[in-house]
C-alpha cells in the first residue's frame, strides 16, 4: 500500500491530500511492530528493554514509545546533524487515540468563537491571506522529556531525550487572527482544540489554554510550514498552534477552535493536568505533595553534548571537537560551559550561528585527554537572565521540566 507523501509539483488538493486507509495502518501496533527495524543503536533501555526503531508514513525511522497513541521519539544522534531538526526525524506526540487520518484541506475550517465581535469560520487559504507571514526558529519539547530518568521514579511514559525537536515554522500570528475577530472586554484566556478526540466517553478532550495577555503578545502563532514545506501529517497538519519557548503541551495539532473565554479555563489539561509545584523551583522532595500547583510553561535552561555517546572509548593525547546544543524558553543561551574531569574544572565552550532566541544554539569545544582511564564529560548552560543548568536534579510527580547538568561517562585510551 502506497501512501501519498507531498509532492510540490502536483495541484494542491492532490499534494495534500491523505490516504485514511494507509495511515490508519500505519497508526495500528500490529504493523508498527511488524516494521520495527534492528535495535536502537540509541540504546534507549528502561524496564521494558530496548526499544525499537519503527517507520511510519513521512517519517524515517524513530524510536517506539507507544503505539497507541503514537508517541515516537527522535534518535538522540540526529541532534548531532545540525540546529534544525529535519521534518522525518520530528518527534511525534498524540495524546488522544482517537486522531483523523485523512484530512481535506479544501474544506479545512478554523473556527474562531467565544468573546468576540465577530465569530469567523476561516479556510486555509483565508487564513493565509489574513495577514503578513511570520516565521520563527523554535524548539518544541514534550513536557515529560527525560522522563525515564527522574530518580525516584515517577508514573507516565519513560521517555529518553528524543521528544524535543527545533525547527523553523511559517504562518500567521494568533494576535492578527485574534484581531480579525475583535477581541471584546472582559477575556482572560484563550483556548485551543484540535481534531484529536477521546476514544471513550469518561477521557476528557484536550483543550489547552493561554493567557490573553500572552496570546496577544504576538510571539504564538499558527504555523502551516515546517522547515520550509508543509507540516508532516503527524506533526499537525494542515495547521497547528506554535507557542515559542513553551513547552510542546501547549503546541496543539490539527488545530480547529480557538475560543475566547471570560475566566481562567478549567478543563483537564490545564487544572489537573501537566502542573508543576508552585514554588520557584518547581519541584518538591520526593515522596511529598506539593501545597499548591500551577501548570507547565516555560521551557528552562538546557543542554546537551551530542557527538559522544555514554560508553564511548575516547583517544589519548589527541585533539578532537566536543558539540552539542543548548536552548532556553526565549531569554537566549550565552554560555555553554563543559568540563572533561567530572566537574572539577569547566571550559567555556564556542557558540554557534543564533538563529533566533527560541532555537537550537549549537556549541563546539576542542579537547585532548592528558590522562588514561574513565571520565564524566559535563555540559551546562547559562541565559542572559543568569538562570544556569543546576547540578542536581530537581524532581516533581510529573517528571517534567529535566534540566539537569547531563554527564557522558566515557573512557579515554
Amino acid at each position: 500500500m502506497k501512501f501519498s507523501f507531498i509532492d510540490s509539483r502536483q495541484p494542491s488538493r492532490r499534494r495534500v491530500l491523505r490516504d485514511a486507509f494507509t495511515l490508519a495502518l500505519a497508526a495500528s501496533p500490529v504493523a508498527n511492530l511488524a516494521r520495527a527495524a534492528e535495535k536502537n543503536t540509541e540504546e534507549v533501555t528502561f524496564a521494558a528493554g530496548p526499544r525499537p526503531l519503527v517507520q511510519y508514513p513521512q517519517k524515517r525511522p524513530l524510536t517506539l514509545v507507544t503505539t497507541r497513541p503514537p508517541h515516537l521519539e527522535t534518535p538522540f544522534s540526529v541532534f548531532n546533524e545540525g540546529a534544525i531538526t529535519p521534518n522525518d526525524a520530528f518527534f511525534v506526540r498524540y495524546h488522544l487515540a482517537n486522531f483523523p487520518t485523512s484530512i481535506d484541506p479544501d474544506s479545512y475550517r478554523l473556527t474562531i468563537k467565544g468573546l468576540v465581535d465577530t465569530p469567523l469560520s476561516l479556510s486555509l487559504g483565508e487564513l493565509k491571506t489574513l495577514a503578513e507571514p511570520v516565521e520563527v526558529v523554535a524548539v518544541n519539547q514534550c513536557s515529560g522529556n527525560s522522563r525515564g530518568f527522574s530518580m525516584p521514579r515517577v508514573f507516565g511514559a519513560q521517555l529518553g531525550n528524543g521528544s524535543m525537536g527545533n525547527a523553523r515554522w511559517l504562518g500567521v500570528s494568533l494576535k492578527a487572527v485574534l484581531e480579525k475577530a475583535g477581541v471584546k472586554a472582559g477575556a482572560m484566556q484563550v483556548t485551543f482544540r484540535g481534531l484529536d478526540k477521546p476514544v471513550l466517553p469518561s477521557t476528557p478532550e484536550f483543550i489547552k489554554a493561554l493567557d490573553i495577555s500572552h496570546a496577544m503578545d504576538g510571539e504564538p502563532m499558527i504555523a502551516w510550514s515546517m522547515n520550509g514545506t508543509d507540516l508532516p501529517f503527524l506533526n499537525g497538519y494542515p495547521i497547528r498552534l506554535v507557542v515559542p519557548g513553551y513547552f510542546g503541551t501547549y503546541w496543539v495539532k490539527h488545530l480547529s477552535e480557538i475560543e475566547v473565554v471570560d475566566r481562567t479555563y478549567d478543563g483537564f489539561f490545564m487544572a489537573k493536568g501537566y502542573r508543576v509545584p508552585d514554588n520557584d523551583c518547581l519541584c518538591i522532595a520526593p515522596g511529598t505533595t506539593a501545597a499548591n500547583t500551577q501548570p507547565i510553561s516555560r521551557l528552562p535552561v538546557r543542554s546537551f553534548i551530542t557527538s559522544v555517546k555514554h560508553g564511548d572509548v575516547l583517544p589519548l593525547n589527541q585533539s578532537l571537537v566536543l558539540k552539542g546544543i543548548a536552548f532556553d524558553g526565549g531569554v537566549g543561551v550565552n554560555k555553554v560551559e563543559v568540563s572533561i574531569d567530572g566537574g572539577a574544572t569547566w571550559r567555556e565552550s564556542t557558540l554557534g550561528q543564533d538563529l533566533g532566541r527560541f532555537s537550537f544554539r549549537e556549541w563546539a569545544l576542542p579537547i585532548t585527554f592528558t590522562r588514561k582511564g574513565a571520565t564524566q564529560l559535563m555540559v551546562r548552560a547559562s541565559n542572559s537572565a543568569g538562570e544556569t543548568q543546576p547540578l542536581q536534579a530537581d524532581w516533581n510527580p510529573g517528571g517534567y521540566r529535566r534540566h539537569v547538568v547531563e554527564t557522558r561517562h566515557v573512557t579515554v585510551a
